[in-house]
């Protein structure tokens, strides 16, 4: 969501905003006091109840898809819980329809495609998970290209989803778990293991077992990497403790993400320049992030082998006439 966005729909909506929300700038999140994943999820929280009309999402997703095609980007993948609005919007069904419409046309407009991931939240019963999954495989083919478990991965046992993922894999749609990031290996292992996870988001704490890395990049496991994320939750100290170069020297294939960019201050070509600038990656390690993120994405095979000729033709461009790779990528 964009900032001015934000602060307009709160205003009509009545919600006060906490001084760091009513700041342009992203909230300091790793300071010692407030560091970590509640403030996080309380100003996220904050954020989305700001939505309170069908005009209010549709304009959401037309931002946020106009946003993204400025990145460069060519296809985008958006995670929305439907339980956290259904009770806003007329039931769990009605508001993922209005997700879906707006979602393809907030596309069409901005010239890229958008892939929805219906994703259910681990602080939630696991029967809530399965219901949300059925509701999941209704639209495939219409919108839906994955499924996915979101918010605090230390809470809940990974293992309890299982059988929401394996309704949503009868039907075809994918794993898209979140995992290894608060946790460590042991939380990766679980979501390939029990929830047949095809990319993982973060995945980072993996780096921790170098076996498992390995494990990953056979199974053609992906992870999104959100370096700025992963510092201002105080996963990593710095962005040079981020594992991105022993993950891409096990064969992992990775999507670089910028996770929320209303939270951490910060879009897809941002994290293409930090890692560019933090573990001195060159124009064909970047190309082939690039490159990943787009075979990683559940994009149609006409939309993968447009963006990955995009990727090609920037790295045979002389280096003066040069643009960011993620000019060429897709953005999972």
């Amino acid at each position: 969501m964009r900032h001015r966005t934000l602060v307009e729909l709160a205003y009509r909506a009545g919600v006060r905003l906490p001084p760091s929300l009513r700041s342009d700038e992203p909230p300091q999140l790793t300071d010692v006091e407030s560091r970590g994943w509640f403030r996080f999820q309380r100003l996220y929280d904050t954020a989305r109840s700001v939505l309170h009309t069908e005009d209010d999402v549709r304009r959401l997703l037309r931002e946020a898809a106009e946003d993204e095609a400025a990145e460069g980007s060519g296809w985008l993948e958006m995670q929305v819980d439907p339980s956290g609005y259904g009770a806003r919007f007329d039931g769990l069904t009605s508001f993922l329809e209005l997700f879906l419409d707006a979602a393809a046309d907030a596309g069409e407009r901005a010239g890229i495609g958008v892939g929805v991931i219906v994703a259910a939240n681990r602080t939630r019963h696991p029967l809530d998970a399965r219901t949300l999954a059925r509701l999941a495989t209704r639209y495939v083919g219409q919108g839906v290209v994955g499924f996915g478990l979101s918010n605090d991965e230390r809470r809940g046992r990974t293992e309890d989803f299982g059988p929401a993922f394996a309704i949503a894999a009868r039907a075809g749609l994918p794993g898209v778990p979140h995992g290894g990031e608060l946790l460590g290996p042991e939380s990766v292992r679980a979501c390939v293991s029990a929830l047949g996870a095809r990319r993982l988001g973060h995945g980072v704490r993996a780096a921790e077992d170098p076996a498992l890395l390995e494990e990953l990049a056979a199974a053609g496991v992906a992870c999104e990497v959100c370096p700025s994320s992963n510092v201002s939750l105080g996963v990593f100290d710095r962005a040079e403790q981020v594992p991105l170069p022993a993950m891409l020297a096990a064969g992992v294939p990775v999507a670089l993400g910028a996770d929320d960019p209303l939270l951490f201050g910060s879009r897809l070509t941002a994290q293409y320049g930090l890692v560019r600038d933090v573990h001195g990656l060159d124009d064909a390690a970047l190309a082939g992030l690039a490159r990943s993120s787009i075979t990683a994405s559940f994009a149609p095979q006409d939309v993968k082998e447009r963006l990955l000729k995009g990727v090609d033709d920037w790295l045979a461009t002389p280096a003066g006439d040069a643009v960011d790779p993620a000019s060429a990528s897709s953005a999972p």
